[in-house]
């Protein structure tokens, strides 16, 4: 049972129901994790500006961004997360089989090199980020990453980081579509 009722749309009003215009229109839904940062207006629009910038823009492809979000948030044991992320990427054309696979071990995945190195880089960010070799770096340049991308795969790393601790401190419950 979530510890803050998510916020009703028909209650929102101003920002919260333009955030949730714009939401619902790159969704086709409103996810509880806005529904229930929109009890602070300002969370919803700092949380909804950021998932447009890191999600929605950059040069990385959404099938990399969706597979940082998915491990990262399992990493951390965030099930909300998993879930939507898991939908995600089947939106997106992948099968379950080919997600599960994602989750056992992305690196028999279908990713090329330079993305499954910029993956990993993430994880272990999230996971112990002082033990990050400088050769990591080096082997990400020499497959061609570029300081954006790896800012890029880190900011999506980031993003999870925060959203996996708030999903988890209040019980968010799960969206019906991500079950």
């Amino acid at each position: 049972m979530p510890r803050i009722v998510p916020l009703d749309p028909k209650q929102a009003i101003g920002e919260t129901a333009d955030s949730f215009r714009e939401i619902a229109s790159a969704f086709g839904m409103i996810p509880n994790l806005f529904r229930t940062s929109a009890h602070h207006p300002p969370l919803l629009r700092a949380n909804w500006n950021k998932v447009k910038a890191v999600m929605m823009e950059g040069r990385l492809s959404r099938k990399v961004k969706e597979t940082i979000a998915l491990l990262v948030s399992k990493d951390n044991g965030c099930e909300y997360c998993v879930a939507a992320h898991s939908a995600a990427l089947r939106a997106i054309g992948l099968s379950s089989e080919t997600v599960a696979g994602i989750m056992v071990d992305p690196d028999k995945s279908n990713f090329a090199a330079k993305e499954k190195a910029l993956i990993g880089l993430a994880r272990q960010a999230n996971l112990a980020p002082r033990r990050i070799a400088e050769g990591q770096f080096q082997t990400l340049r020499e497959l061609g990453a570029t300081d954006a991308e790896i800012v890029e795969a880190l900011g999506v790393m980031e993003l999870f980081v925060g959203f996996n601790k708030f999903l988890d401190s209040l019980q968010v419950e799960l969206d019906s579509r991500s079950r």
